[in-house]
């Protein structure tokens, strides 16, 4: 299933009622212009929330409207098992920005994905879901800092990173096509990898940005595969630099062991893979500037 959403990028927001953060979300979403088809609530079916029609389940949502994504915002102890739902019901994008799901959750939701369900694609948890500029926006980012376009893709484990990349093109007049928030998790549904691998196969993006930080060796590993697989520019940066040595600091997937996970050896396998390391975002954002005007 492939990352991207466009027009035809038909929504199910989980977990919908008029006071759920998946509302407030879903609304702004479709003010952006994403089509929001249908909600799930099973104390709400048969009603219908600002011209949202809710049902009691995601299956019936699909049947009804063709739903293709959920938008999942469902609190953290029921957060997995609207996802398994999503993915029961055929869903094959499934966007949850929970924060603070249970690990085991997580990690049974996941293999779950990979064993039973895997014509479905997990985004997140704890993530600010993906938005192609223009066409579609699934999740918290704020439609008014990105601009559309291309030829720029941005994949990211910091939210408020992601933000800030977006907003560093825009104001450079520097359009995206896809902006991916993979969450800070321990157990992502969509990692690095995989969203350097669609960004290499599309012919609308010419450049990525990855924004990765401290903790883990989902940085290393995006490193070998930009190294093996990416020709396209790749402008790296990876929060944390100045994070105390040994320190745990933000993401539960931001743990330092030893010297592995480190901003430093990071930052070293992706030069060494051939991206272009920046020190902060502002610089990122300038770097991908220049390498745009050469394109």
């Amino acid at each position: 299933m492939s990352i991207f959403v466009d027009e035809t990028t038909k929504v199910v927001i989980q977990g919908l009622s008029p006071t759920s953060q998946g509302f407030f979300h879903g609304m702004r979403n479709r003010a952006y212009g994403t089509k929001v088809v249908a909600g799930t609530n099973p104390k709400r079916g048969g009603t219908e929330i600002e011209g949202v029609p809710v049902f009691a389940t995601v299956k019936e949502a699909v049947e009804a409207t063709g739903a293709n994504a959920a938008f999942n915002s469902v609190p953290p102890p029921f957060a997995a098992d609207a996802v398994i739902e999503a993915a029961e019901a055929g869903v094959p994008f499934i966007v949850c920005i929970t924060e603070g799901i249970p690990a085991h959750d997580e990690a049974r939701a996941y293999n779950r994905l990979k064993r039973d369900f895997s014509a479905s694609r997990l985004l997140g948890p704890n993530c600010p879901g993906i938005i192609s500029p223009g066409r579609c926006n699934i999740g918290i980012t704020a439609g008014e800092i990105a601009k559309p376009g291309g030829p720029v893709g941005i994949v990211s484990r910091s939210g408020t990173l992601t933000y800030q990349a977006l907003y560093e093109l825009k104001q450079k007049g520097i359009g995206v096509t896809t902006c991916v928030g993979i969450g800070g998790d321990p157990v992502p549904g969509t990692s690095f990898i995989d969203c350097l691998a669609e960004f290499q196969a599309d012919p609308e993006t010419k450049a990525v940005i990855m924004i990765g930080e401290i903790g883990g060796s989902a940085e290393e590993e995006a490193a070998a595969y930009i190294a093996e697989h990416v020709d396209k520019p790749v402008v790296a940066y990876v929060a944390g630099v100045t994070a105390p040595p040994g320190k745990r600091m933000g993401h539960a997937g931001a743990i330092v062991s030893g010297s592995k996970g480190t901003a430093k050896a990071k930052m070293e396998a992706l030069a060494a893979a051939g991206a272009t390391v920046a020190v902060n975002p502002t610089e990122a954002g300038e770097l991908m500037a220049g390498m745009v005007a050469s394109l």
